[in-house]
Order: structure tokens, then sequence, then C-alpha cells
């Protein structure tokens, strides 16, 4: 994956600055160090910072067709890119260079706007077509790599990150209270909102056309679901067959690369089927990369090493501490461009530096296996809550939330009436398309009691609102199993586990993640079948755990799925705080910036000092308040942690 910056002029005749585009390339050479390239012409100028993977002596950017009509700046990989350019090829089109890029520049040429339907892959680029005066702004389809744009006067920035925007002089950083409404609601702003006031983010599968003055959103591609009961129904064994051939060719193109790839391994059973996967393709020298914790209740070691020993791979493993968390807990923030409610993707910046330091420059992961083919305890909760809701008086139907979380007590009274009000959220109302996600969104709501009465008055209307009126017009027609699976597509994937725990910390090392689970051919086939193959009564992506049963050990097949998670506030709070946490948490600071209650801020300091066991909602308020002080810092005031 790479960086790409440039500028739309309204004005056809305008002709960009190259120390400005110069500028904004250089603010992204941690997602391109291997070089950097520009082209300008009156109407845009393009700039590129260029992580090489494919072709790596001759592919150069921009990229141009025969005649220099054409032009490309380009961040990730189309991986059918061969199959295409033979295609292009047999077609008559010449090519200059072995690249992915090129063909993309041809397939415009040959097919039109409808060349994106082609592609088969990760991406982000700007196309600049001189013929017809206009420029793409295209993403893939999940919204694995971001693109960022703010209007200014005399026409259109972009950039791959916000901060190659502000490095032109033009955008100035600015919170959008909105965005800090939903990163404390969905957890990120959801596209294409973004926390800076006036840049927005090409949305998952969209096309943004600029032309002249006028800008135009186009959505391509999106995650669609049958009616309830137009569900694909087949006997197991063939849908094991279909998803087993479908799983490995996404992985092996995957693998299309002129360095060397490895892959994440968690212990877990979506990274343990790709690793199983690539062992039938790789060498023995597959290289694999793990995280461990000191802490037991969030350390998978035991289970990585079964898989290594299972597999024979050669594994590396990074130990993360609550001293490293708090250390670099800045420097995420700084690539996240986002406040954060976990510290979840500290760690994963630390696991792609050790990728670096290994030599390798690609990884593959299992992110959006749970998205796909139905992972997470959210739906199984919503199953539950689905049949609870049937009979809401019930007493023995709310306690089979107690297999899904063995530690709930629902012995008291107390305790009982407790659980009722939190799941028993939306009861009376299961047909709503966000019943499953409503005790969520209430829990990570209780942040923005630390809001200041000042800033609440700026937050426009409601987060969950907006979110309403994007809904498809067939939500309501679709299985409520889906409708869960729709809403995690959309909020938490793209906004915060793609970007803020993926993208950004692996690009943050100049790594290039992966993501076969995320082949949209996979996603059409898995979205057509039946929840009852992706969730057999409340056992977890059932059909995948089928398909991998011959290649994986019973121990992983059977491990119940543990959420990646990191020491939150007590990286901050255990032993001596950190002097950036401090000042930033201070009473001056919190009012200064005016964001948060600064008594309310104190308060909750002082209990997670004291709580032996915080509770989720007081360790997410703590990290939502530091990280959002720390961007404010970084990107508002444009100073370190270290300037004091």
């Amino acid at each position: 994956m790479c960086g790409l910056a440039g500028i739309h002029f309204d004005s056809p005749e305008a002709l960009a600055d190259r120390d400005q585009l110069e500028r904004m390339v250089a603010a992204l050479h941690h997602r391109g160090p291997d070089g950097s390239g520009f082209h300008v012409e009156p109407g845009v100028g393009l700039g590129h910072a260029r992580l090489s993977i494919i072709d790596l002596e001759g592919g150069a950017q921009p990229v141009h067709n025969e005649d220099r009509t054409v032009w490309i700046s380009y961040n990730g990989e189309v991986f059918n890119y061969v199959e295409l350019r033979r295609l292009l090829e047999q077609r008559g089109h010449r090519f200059y260079t072995n690249t992915d890029t090129e063909v993309i520049v041809h397939l415009y040429e040959e097919f039109g706007d409808e060349f994106v339907h082609e592609l088969n892959g990760q991406f982000a680029f700007a196309l600049w077509d001189r013929p017809r005066r206009r420029l793409l702004l295209v993403r893939d389809r999940a919204g694995i790599l971001p693109l960022y744009y703010a209007r200014t006067r005399h026409g259109v920035l972009f950039a791959s990150e916000v901060k190659s925007l502000l490095a032109s002089g033009q955008v100035a950083a600015e919170l959008d209270p909105d965005g800090l409404d939903e990163t404390f609601t969905f957890w990120a702003p959801l596209a294409p909102r973004t926390m800076f006031r006036g840049v927005a983010q090409v949305c998952p599968g969209e096309m943004v056309v600029l032309q002249g003055a006028r800008l135009e959103r186009r959505r391509y591609w999106s995650w669609q679901f049958p009616d309830n009961g137009a569900h694909r129904c087949a006997p197991q064994p063939q849908l094991e067959a279909e998803l087993r051939e479908l799983l490995a060719d996404a992985t092996n193109v995957r693998l299309r690369a002129d360095v060397p790839v490895g892959a994440y391994l968690s212990g877990g059973l979506d990274s343990s089927s790709l690793v199983a996967l690539l062992n039938h393709t790789v060498p023995e020298t597959l290289r694999t990369f793990s995280i461990g914790f000191d802490d037991v209740g969030l350390d998978e070691t035991e289970h990585q090493q079964r898989m290594v020993e299972h597999l024979r791979t050669v594994n590396s493993r990074v130990q993360c501490t609550l001293g490293d968390i708090a250390a670099g807990f800045p420097d995420t923030i700084h690539h996240t461009e986002s406040p954060v409610l976990r510290t979840a993707p500290t760690p994963m910046r630390l696991l792609s530096g050790l990728v670096r330091r290994s030599d390798v420059k690609v990884v593959l992961t299992g992110e959006g296996a749970d998205e796909v083919l139905g992972g997470y305890d959210i739906f199984k909760e919503a199953k539950v809550r689905q049949f609870w809701a049937r009979h809401p008086a019930s007493a023995w139907r709310p306690a089979l939330l107690k297999r899904l979380y063995p530690y709930l007590d629902f012995t008291s009274a107390q305790s009982a009436a407790y659980l009722k009000e939190f799941f028993g959220i939306g009861l009376d109302r299961p047909d709503d398309p966000f019943f499953s996600h409503l005790p969520r969104w209430a829990t990570t709501a209780q942040c923005k009691l630390f809001f200041s009465d000042d800033f609440r008055s700026r937050i426009e209307g409601s987060a969950t609102e907006r979110l309403r009126a994007t809904l498809p017009e067939d939500i309501g027609r679709w299985h409520p199993f889906n409708r869960g699976e729709y809403l995690e597509a959309h909020t938490l994937l793209p906004s915060y586990l793609l970007s803020s725990q993926g993208d950004r910390m692996l690009m943050a090392n100049s790594v290039e993640g992966r993501f076969p689970f995320l082949d949209h051919r996979l996603i059409a086939f898995a979205n057509a079948l039946h929840p009852r193959y992706k969730m057999h009564v409340l056992r977890e992506k059932h059909l995948l755990r089928e398909t991998m049963r011959a290649d994986l050990p019973p121990s992983i097949l059977k491990r119940p799925k543990q959420p990646y998670r990191a020491p939150d506030a007590a990286a901050f709070l255990q032993g001596a705080m950190p002097d950036y946490v401090n000042q930033l948490l201070g009473r001056e600071t919190v009012a200064r910036y005016g964001y948060f209650d600064p008594d309310k801020v104190g308060r909750l300091v002082a209990k997670l000092s004291r709580a032996r066991v915080p509770a989720a909602r007081d360790n997410m308020a703590f990290v939502g308040v530091l990280s959002t002080q720390l961007w404010h810092r970084q990107f508002v005031e444009g100073r370190s942690v270290a300037d004091g």
C-alpha cells in the first residue's frame, strides 16, 4: 500500500503548486518510504508516496495510459490484475510496467465508469481523465483503505490521510462535534463524516466524481442481503466445499507480490484458518506474527503456540506490557487521526513494527470473518434477545444470556433487574433495524455523560438517527441476523477495525495488510446464505468451523470467540501516571479544550485509580476522553505531548 495526495481545480487552467504537493506527500512518508512521484498539468496535480510491492523497479507512480491522457495515483492492490491484464492485452492495450496500477487505467479506457466492477482488491485512488476533464476518487468495497477530501476556495484537495491535507496549508484542523458524538456512539465517525470539520472521506464502495466545480457521489457497491425467506439453502457439504474453494482462492491471490508475505496468527479460528490454507501453498518458511499480553485474561499465547506447532510456521512474537501501551498511545492517536475508545490499536502498531523489522512488507489477517460469517457475541446476544422479545415477561428466556456471558448473575433480584434494563432495551420493538446494536450503543453513549454543557449544545441531532437516515430501503424485509451484520459492516468494521486498528497501525510501520475474508466474492456468497449456516443455535461461524475441521486442531475449532482486547485504563493508572496523561486530564487543560466537564473527568480518574476491576463503560470513557485530548493537542494545537 502507499499514500496518495493531490488537488483538482474548479478552473481547467489552474496549475498546482509543486511545493504544496511535495509537502502533502512528505506527510505520507510512512505510507510510502520507497519513493515519491508527481504529475502536474492544468486542472490537476497528483502526488504519490510509494511502498513497492509489485514491479519493484518499474512501478513508480503516477502511472498513465499509452497516450498519457489518463493518469492515476493509487494506493492498494488489485489481486486479479494478472487475469485483467491478459484480457486487456487481447483487446489491444499496451503496457509499459508490470504493475496492477497500470491495469486500472487501461480498464477505465475499456469499460468507462463500470471498470470498478472488474476489480477484486483493496484500493483507494485518484484517476484523472484529461479529455473529459474529470477526476474520480474511488474507494474499495469494504472500506479497507482510506481516502479523504476537502473543498477549498480553488478546488478539492484529496489524500490518503488527513495530515496530508493539513500539510497543504489550506485546511485547518477543527473538531466536528457530530464526529465526536458518533465516535462516542459507534466507536468512530461514520463515512463520509470525519473528526475534522470540513474534511470528508470517500465511503466504502463509493466513487466521487469531480468535474469543474461539481462534486458528485456515486455508490457502486454495498452489502446486500436477500429478503427473509429467500436465502440460499443447500446441503451443508456442498456449501463447505464452496466456502473452502472461495477462501482458498481469496487467500492465494493475496499472495501475489514481489516481496515476502507473512500472516498474523492470533490463535483464534479466523487467523488459524488462513494460516492453515497458506500452509498448503507457501513453503515451510511461512512467517507468522503474534501478540502476547501479561494479563492472562487477554493473552492467547497458548493457542498461538498450539497452531505454530501444528503447522510448523516460523513464528515471531511481541510481548506488550502496560508501559508499552502508555508510552505508545500518543503515537497511536497521531496515526489514527481520531479518538478511540480502546487502547487495542497500540499493540497492533507494535506488532506491525515487528513485521517490518523482520523484513516482511505484507501480512494476511483474519479481519472480516466475524462480519461475513457470523462470529460476534453481539449476533448471539441479538438472537437470544429476539427469542426473549416474543415473551418479554419470561424469567428463563433472558437466562440464556448466561450461556454467552457465564459471569452474569441472575440469582439476586437487583442483578436480574439490572440485566433486564441493559439487555432488555428495545424488546418492545424487535423489528427495529437497530435492535441488535441497541445495548452496545447505549453502553458506549454513556461516554457522552462527560461532555461539557457547552460542547453538548454544539451537537446537531442524534448519531443514531443520522445513521437511520442512511439505511437501505429494503432493510425491513431482511432477516434480523442480516440486519445486525449490515450494521456491523457499516459502523465498526470500516470506521474502526479497518482504519484505527487496521490500516493506520499497519502503515505506521510501512506494512501492507491483506484481508481474504473481505474478498467481495466471499461476501456475496455468505450474504446469500440462511443465517443458520453462520450461527447454528449459538455456535458462531458454524460453516467456517465445519469447513476447516480437517485442517485445525480440535482445541482451536472448539474455542469460543475471544474478542481481541488490550489493557485500557490500567495501562495509564497502575503505577505512576505518565506526565502527558496528568497534564491532558488536568482541570485547566480539560476546561481550556472545552469538550469535557473537568469535574466529571476528575471524578472518573479518581474512581478508576481506586478500582480493582473497572467497569467497561468507565474504561471506554477514560480512553475516549484521553484520546480526544491527545487528538486536540496534536492536530488542533499542532503540538506533541513532549511539548508540555
